[in-house]
């Protein structure tokens, strides 16, 4: 059964005022973006259309691409989420690591293998089947690409599926947000739906936390009846007036989080978080804004005008495939468009037709005009930089790595933002759920006596182009190096590298694990063991001379 009847208190009354309005005013702060983005939905994201707005409900099934003549903009918005995730978080790699803030603790072995034991632990929670994060990051690069906003909520996993973390990337039309003094987005207020058997499953859940959600009373004939009609919800998140940290209760904890029901004007739970449960990032922001601008929304024009364009293109080429035809006011009456017809008297006794089809355009000219614009958007959808590989198969390693870098230089101040906005607080929040689910491995002492924090390191494909010019300038040198002393047999040129600093650098460039590197202990008992190997040679091989030496001389003192 659901929870009794209650009734809400002043206080209770106050929190749900103070939430609804702020939500109406964070309302109005989006109706200009809204209103943007149901213009690029229609274009190329129908399913979407029609979902920005509060209150705006949308029957499942519902027809949605009239407007829709040309999908080159939808394939490039897909193309954009694959792109983005094989640069930021491709799932065949580890696409980032876990430092300490202290140089001096990242040299000591036992720390370093502790944060790869972390980093492993993260992304086994990560990539769990009931975690969801592949298909939910999915749809946050759409978002991205589409509308220049994403949302990712992080929280603990339902304990009917397991122990872990839960990612939902959240539709647009659901999350309402605005900034701090220093531009870091801190406050959010998410509105969804859910019926009456979900709103009730929530509070069984929430119940065995300790947490109770109360259940509206407004929606206590909908369960009964076994309705499916939606109700609206919202969920607030806002840094706490009253933030304590000496304290034990919500109070210590920044993060205020408030759940209320609209349609029965209460508040059903109230909490609190340690991290900012939700990752949102944005593409390009304009001066002034705390929405971002995506690239859809950059060529809207042209994504308008490549529609159009469309349109007139299948015209033009159903009225070339199937002409209008022209004929003399006297001539044939009965003229058949039939394969293989007869039509006597189409022609004259000169043979000149007398029939002729309409000339109703130029069909190569509207195609090369649709291919400028399918170019502009491919342009701004990334999707034309990661055309360079396959146009030129040929390339040496030393060209690949040059394309690389400049790739990375390109793409740094676009797509490099999501590693700080989007990725850094999703993974601080990850820890965050991991640690108060006692998953993580204990701390070593001497990261504990230092009291240093941790920082992450990206190893993915974008951060490595973004480093490739440094692991790019050392292998020419050495390939120089190399020339030099086979020309000259000059090895004094090498002192200018200083080895012991730059190999592990680059195999951390390339990602190769710690567990694959040695230790500098290990480095330093296979050099003394190469010394002493050495030495001994250089004693067997010196022997017979030595012997001889020693022969002669004795020879030479007994003669004296």
């Amino acid at each position: 059964m659901a929870s009794e009847n209650y009734a809400m208190s002043a206080e209770d009354s106050k929190t749900y005022d103070r939430v609804w309005q702020t939500f109406g005013q964070m309302q109005n702060m989006r109706v200009n973006f809204a209103t943007q983005w149901n213009e690029v939905a229609m274009l190329i994201d129908p399913p979407s259309k029609n979902t920005f707005m509060y209150g705006d409900y949308n029957y499942p099934g519902e027809k949605k691409t009239q407007q829709q003549v040309d999908a080159t903009g939808m394939m490039a918005s897909h193309r954009f989420a694959a792109i983005c995730d094989s640069l930021l978080t491709p799932r065949n790699m580890k696409w980032h690591t876990l430092q300490s803030t202290d140089p001096f603790l990242n040299r000591n072995r036992e720390v370093k293998l502790w944060f790869e034991e972390v980093t492993n632990i993260l992304f086994g929670y990560r990539y769990n089947p009931n975690s969801g994060f592949t298909g939910q990051n999915t749809n946050i690069y759409r978002s991205l690409g589409n509308y220049g906003n994403g949302t990712m909520f992080i929280d603990t996993l339902d304990p009917f599926y397991g122990v872990g973390i839960r990612y939902r990337g959240l539709p647009l039309g659901e999350t309402f947000f605005r900034e701090n003094h220093q531009g870091m987005i801190d406050t959010m207020v998410r509105w969804f739906r859910m019926t009456a058997r979900q709103a009730y499953q929530m509070s069984q859940e929430t119940e065995k936390s300790g947490r109770p959600f109360r259940f509206p009373d407004a929606l206590r004939g909908p369960l009964e009846q076994r309705s499916e009609m939606p109700f609206d919800f919202l969920h607030y998140v806002a840094p706490r007036n009253d933030y304590d940290p000496e304290r034990m209760d919500d109070a210590g904890k920044p993060w205020e989080s408030v759940y209320i029901c609209v349609q029965g004007r209460c508040v059903v739970q109230q909490g609190a978080y340690n991290t900012f449960p939700f990752a949102a990032t944005r593409y390009d922001q304009t001066p002034g804004e705390c929405y971002g601008r995506g690239p859809a929304m950059m060529v809207l024009p042209a994504l308008k005008t490549l529609n159009a364009e469309k349109a007139t293109f299948l015209k033009v080429g159903h009225r070339i495939a199937d002409p209008v035809m022209l004929t003399n006011d006297d001539g044939l009456m009965n003229f058949s468009m039939k394969p293989g017809a007869i039509n006597p008297g189409a022609v004259n006794s000169d043979g000149r037709p007398l029939v002729q089809p309409l000339q109703m355009g130029n069909l190569q000219t509207t195609q090369e005009m649709m291919l400028e614009e399918k170019a502009l958007i491919n342009d701004a959808f990334l999707v034309s930089l990661f055309q360079v590989l396959t146009e030129n198969p040929q390339m040496t390693a030393t060209e690949v790595i040059e394309r690389t870098n400049e790739k990375g230089i390109l793409l740094a101040p676009t797509v490099g933002r999501q590693q700080s906005e989007y990725l850094g607080p999703l993974i601080h929040r990850e820890l965050d759920v991991l640690a108060s689910l006692d998953l993580l491995p204990e701390m070593p002492g001497i990261m504990i006596e230092a009291g240093a924090g941790y920082e992450v390191v990206y190893t993915s494909p974008m951060a490595r182009a973004m480093k490739a010019q440094e692991a790019g300038g050392f292998a020419r040198t050495l390939q120089l190096m190399g020339e030099y002393i086979n020309i000259t047999g000059d090895q004094s040129v090498s002192d200018w590298l200083d080895m012991d600093v730059a190999m592990p650098e680059a195999a951390d460039i390339y990602g190769v694990p710690v567990r694959w590197q040695a230790s500098e202990k290990a480095v330093m008992a296979k050099r003394k063991a190469r010394a002493e190997q050495l030495a001994k040679q250089q004693a067997i091989e010196a022997a017979p001379a030595a012997a001889s030496l020693m022969a002669t001389e004795a020879k030479m003192a007994g003669t004296a």
